[in-house]
């Protein structure tokens, strides 16, 4: 993994429980497996703990590594490291994608109550006008009381936040072309196509998985049939939303935006997404960060101790469904 990350990602309790289930060097944490401490490692090791910055198990990695039967990547998507030859070898390979898909969905339900309250504008208003500010004069219209929410992917993270949104006095629309609607009935929202969905919502949520066809799934197209102060949120990727024409429409005004991810991820500074007071843009923090970083590792222990039981992987990563953990 990175280096300087298994000390913010590895509680104490959970390295010591760690090194109780499998024979560890808790000070061997590599981000090269050609460095000689690693290849000495590798031909002895059963089973690699991997986060973000594992490099790619490639065969020669593989050749190196004649014991290795299992990948734990206390992280969420694998396919950066996990390769065809890992899969051709037979390698288990479990992923911690379940747990950072919940600070992503706890930041998306946030988003879409502030949103809906139009908390950006309203404090933007206050600072301003101070003591002559009105909301109930100049905010009559907004809350969530039976707003419509728009969820694109019923992903694990969609999934989620439709879970979480369920008790509220919402409407719930979802859209996945692998999702019926009776499964989205289950989900407490109706499945809709994705024009109506981006037609009809006050908050379009974005949650599909990056893949050659879902770039600019959120075309120029779509955001132009949003409505009037409606908001995009998106957790997902940035290329699944058409940068340029949404930053239209924000500069215009006409929609909002919560935006967590972009493209470039880092934007240039002088893009005006920084200033813009309908706006609300953070970098790429959603997922894990800080202490919920130790809910990955705990869970990778989890994973480590069904395997020294001789039991099945809880949270198994197959081949067939690698685009998924992302």
């Amino acid at each position: 993994m990175q280096p300087g990350l298994a000390e913010r990602l590895i509680a104490p309790a959970t390295m010591a429980r760690l090194t109780e289930l499998a024979v560890l060097d808790p000070a061997l944490v590599v981000d090269d497996f050609t460095a000689p401490e690693a290849a000495a490692a590798l031909r002895e090791t059963e089973v690699i703990i991997s986060s973000w910055g594992c490099p790619p198990l490639d065969a020669p990695v593989l050749a190196a590594a004649p014991a290795l039967r299992a990948v734990v990547h206390a992280a969420g998507s694998v396919k950066h490291h996990v390769t065809e030859a890992c899969w051709r070898r037979g390698l288990q390979v479990t992923s911690a994608a379940w747990a950072n898909a919940l600070p992503v969905a706890e930041y998306t339900v946030a988003a879409v109550f502030f949103a809906n309250k139009q908390v950006l504008q309203l404090s933007s208003a206050y600072r301003r006008d101070r003591e002559d500010f009105s909301p109930h004069a100049d905010f009559g219209a907004i809350g969530n009381y039976r707003r419509t929410v728009g969820i694109v992917g019923a992903s694990r993270i969609g999934r989620r936040v439709l879970e979480l949104l369920r008790p509220y006095d919402l409407e719930l629309l979802v859209h996945d072309p692998y999702l019926g609607p009776l499964q989205a009935a289950e989900l407490g929202a109706r499945a809709v196509d994705l024009d109506t969905l981006c037609a009809t919502a006050d908050v379009v949520s974005v949650h599909a998985p990056e893949l050659p066809g879902t770039r600019h799934l959120i075309s120029r197209e779509r955001l132009a049939a949003m409505r009037d102060g409606a908001t995009l949120v998106n957790t997902a990727r940035g290329s699944l939303v058409d940068q340029d024409a949404l930053t239209a429409e924000l500069v215009a005004g006409r929609l909002n935006a919560v935006l967590d991810v972009t493209v470039p991820e880092r934007l240039p500074a002088d893009s005006p997404l920084y200033d813009l007071p309908n706006v609300l843009l953070t970098p790429h923090v959603a997922g894990s960060l800080g202490g919920e970083l130790h809910r990955m590792a705990a869970a990778a222990a989890d994973e480590l101790a069904r395997y020294a039981a001789g039991l099945p992987f809880a949270h198994p990563v197959l081949s067939s469904d690698i685009h998924l953990t992302a």
